[in-house]
């Protein structure tokens, strides 16, 4: 659904699909909060996949225009795609504590209508905006501009980058907890330490925002690539519970703004008229992975230990900074 939705962002504009996505969004959510059988839960789940995409893309696509004007988007697009994602960050680590105050007060299914009014507030907000001045009418046929995409080396660069670096970030947020409880941290000290974790994720990419000079934008992902196999490494082979939390801290600081200032990149380097259909095949080839590799991890961790199977996060650590090496290469200096 996220190469589909960008094909329609191109197609039916932006407005058009922000709504749907807030639509499908809400009546999952309701959905989700009446079920009565097991296929209702798989629909609503779908429906949330699919409202999801719809609005990762477009979010993505209007970024730029949000906190930029026209004449500095293409020269500070890194900015404006790590300040759109501090934010969207930001809701991501307030919403689970709101929920779970909310389900501690007014129990689970209240608690979902609740969630679901939060979504109609952006689908009214959106009413108001002049879409007009953010269309890019698509000159190119669906084909076209698929072809022009897959063709292009710097596209598939920043997707494979994407690639190997969502599930490293998947596999310190999902296995972050553990990991620090099999060193001999307590429960809560390792839930602080996860929340730390995300506070210096969000952190560092509002830092970058602010301090990132013009043009580094590539140099960034190479350091931080390279980071990746240092603190997946730490993690792997730590003997010692501090060093373990320390990683897990650094783990926040190293992935917070490779993928906003990644797709930056790609963003700069691609056409407005095909930026829907270029967002929607990077989460397409970015799911994929973060998919697939935390399940090669999670195998791996059963028959060995969680700690040991980080290797595999190492691996692909080595790659995000191969792909990132050749990006640096291709792209002008």
């Amino acid at each position: 659904m996220a190469l589909v939705a960008g094909f329609l962002v191109d197609w039916l504009g932006k407005h058009a699909v922000l709504s749907g996505g807030f639509v499908l969004l809400i009546v999952s959510i309701l959905l989700l909060a009446r079920l009565t059988t097991y296929p209702i839960a798989m629909l609503a789940v779908l429906l949330l996949g699919s409202g999801w995409s719809a609005l990762v893309n477009v979010l993505n696509v209007t970024s730029p225009p949000a906190f930029l004007p026209p004449e500095d988007i293409p020269r500070r697009m890194s900015y404006a795609m790590n300040m759109g994602d501090f934010v969207f960050g930001m809701g991501a680590f307030v919403t689970p504590i709101m929920v779970v105050l909310l389900i501690r007060t007014i129990r689970l299914e209240r608690t979902f209508f609740v969630v679901a009014s939060f979504a109609v507030v952006p689908l009214v907000l959106g009413l108001g905006v002049s879409w007009e001045r953010l269309a890019s009418p698509s000159t190119e046929t669906v084909a076209g501009g698929l072809s022009i995409l897959l063709t292009d080396p710097i596209v598939w660069l920043c997707c494979l980058a994407f690639f190997c670096h969502v599930p490293i970030e998947a596999s310190v947020a999902t296995w972050a907890t553990t990991l620090m409880t099999d060193k001999g941290v307590g429960e809560g000290a390792a839930s602080t330490l996860l929340s730390v974790f995300w506070l210096t994720f969000m952190g560092s990419r509002l830092i970058t925002a602010l301090t990132l000079p013009v043009g580094a934008d590539t140099i960034l992902v190479v350091t931080m690539a390279g980071l990746c196999i240092a603190f997946t490494l730490g993690i792997a082979f730590s003997n010692a519970a501090w060093l373990t939390c320390a990683m897990v801290v650094v783990a926040g600081l190293v992935l917070g703004p490779i993928f906003p200032t990644l797709i930056a990149i790609l963003l700069t380097h691609v056409k407005p008229l095909l930026h829907g259909r270029t967002v929607g095949l990077f989460f397409c080839i970015g799911g994929i992975g973060w998919t697939a590799i935390p399940i090669f991890i999670g195998s791996f961790a059963r028959r060995t230990t969680v700690q040991r199977a980080f290797l595999l996060a190492t691996v692909s650590a080595s790659i995000l900074s191969a792909l990132a090496l050749a990006l640096w290469h291709h792209l002008p200096k």
